[in-house]
């Protein structure tokens, strides 16, 4: 891919979250560094006026795209050597990008919570991909980075310390400033309205190894429901985003011919604490349906700078093996989770897919066995994030 215009190509440049992701680019990477990039979207006009809105230099590159536009997504694709997209739901406007990259044999990183949808294009595009090289990376914002490198590093230290992975790992969201993005919430209606629709979409959203073709592993945790955990002492309330997270983490898991073992079980809660408060903290979570109501941010919309700086979060992935020996990682990040800090990470993805792991090979991937190490260095060093073991 020596020959491509661009490094990375930003689709979606002039949406809320593709106009941070220009932003963070342009600050971090700007003209004459190592990475080239463009800032990609549907009007050459709002490009401009987004590229002088967020002081980008003029000589950034604009380039015109429409995800209905077959012609225009092929010359996207043969411009640049990865495809970083923020134009969701990805069910609605993804299918032909991710078809015209696997083709290609263009890299492609998305924001992607949609399970049904990516298990469409793994059945669909992995063949493709493997054949051209293309590198498809799915879910590389909060969902689901944070939790498929934090389970990764966990059974890496794990196997360092023990001599064996740990066969149970809870992830637990002991503190969350922010809000999801309103392509989160779009993306999750849209999930909606097609389940009701085919039998198989909600099959692949109850099947926790739906992202991993021809694996059924142990029964795992729920995750549903208001529960107490003994073993930690506090009340635990369903997380929004467990649904899409469990997935990519059993997916990496299959992809690294069961590194975390065929016994694996996964489970994502938010912890709200011990005795009376923590129960009623936790059930009120439990009855909030935030992500389907109207009332939160539409796509295009979000949070002011003040609101995102302001944001932050810390994700406990607490571990234990079969003979239970236990360990802890902690990952935390210092912005909101849905736009400040996934506008990071994303871009960071992308850098670390092009610059850091040529070596990995063309298919449809998740972010720890696709970058592993290298994408935690990376977001340790640029993206506000920590990984820390505590013991």
């Amino acid at each position: 891919m020596a020959d491509k215009e661009f490094d990375i190509a930003v689709f979606g440049a002039t949406g809320f979250t593709g106009r941070l992701v220009a932003e963070y680019l342009d600050k971090n990477y700007p003209a004459g560094s190592d990475v080239t990039w463009a800032m990609v979207g549907r009007s050459q006009d709002k490009l401009e006026a987004v590229r002088d809105e967020i002081g980008a230099s003029k000589d950034t590159p604009l380039v015109v795209a429409d995800a209905s536009d077959a012609a225009s997504i092929k010359n996207l694709v043969n411009s640049a050597k990865v495809v970083l997209t923020t134009v969701g739901p990805y069910q609605l406007y993804g299918n032909e990008l991710v078809a015209a990259c696997a083709e290609a044999g263009t890299d492609y990183v998305d924001l992607c919570g949609e399970p049904a949808w990516m298990r469409q294009m793994i059945d669909a595009h992995e063949d493709a991909a493997k054949k051209s090289g293309a590198r498809i990376v799915f879910s590389c914002g909060f969902d689901s980075i944070p939790s498929d490198l934090g389970v990764f590093m966990l059974q890496e230290e794990a196997k360092k310390k023990f001599g064996a992975p740990c066969n149970e790992v809870k992830g637990r969201v002991r503190s969350m400033k922010g809000t999801f993005s309103g392509g989160t919430a779009a993306s999750f209606k849209a999930t909606m309205a097609a389940a009701m629709k085919d039998p198989a979409v909600l099959g692949h959203l109850k099947n926790p190894f739906s992202l991993a073709p021809g694996f059924e592993g142990p029964k795992q945790p729920s995750g549903s429901k208001v529960v107490h955990d003994d073993e930690m002492g506090v009340w635990n309330a369903p997380f929004v985003m467990a649904a899409i997270n469990t997935k990519n983490v059993h997916r990496s898991n299959a992809l690294m011919d069961h590194a975390y073992g065929e016994d694996f079980v996964y489970s994502e809660m938010v912890m709200t604490g011990p005795g009376e408060k923590g129960e009623a903290a936790a059930r009120a979570i439990a009855e909030s349906n935030t992500m389907a109501s109207d009332d939160g941010p539409k796509p295009g919309e979000g949070p002011s700078k003040e609101e995102r700086e302001a944001g932050s979060y810390d994700i406990l992935y607490a571990g234990k093996t079969a003979k239970g020996e236990t360990l802890n990682v902690a990952v935390t990040g210092d912005r909101d989770p849905g736009y400040g800090s996934t506008s990071k990470m994303i871009a960071e993805a992308a850098i670390c897919l092009t610059k850091d792991r040529a070596d990995t090979p063309g298919g449809i991937w998740t972010t720890a066995p696709a970058m592993g190490d290298a994408l935690i260095e990376r977001l340790r060093k640029n993206a506000g994030l920590t990984f820390a073991v505590e013991g």
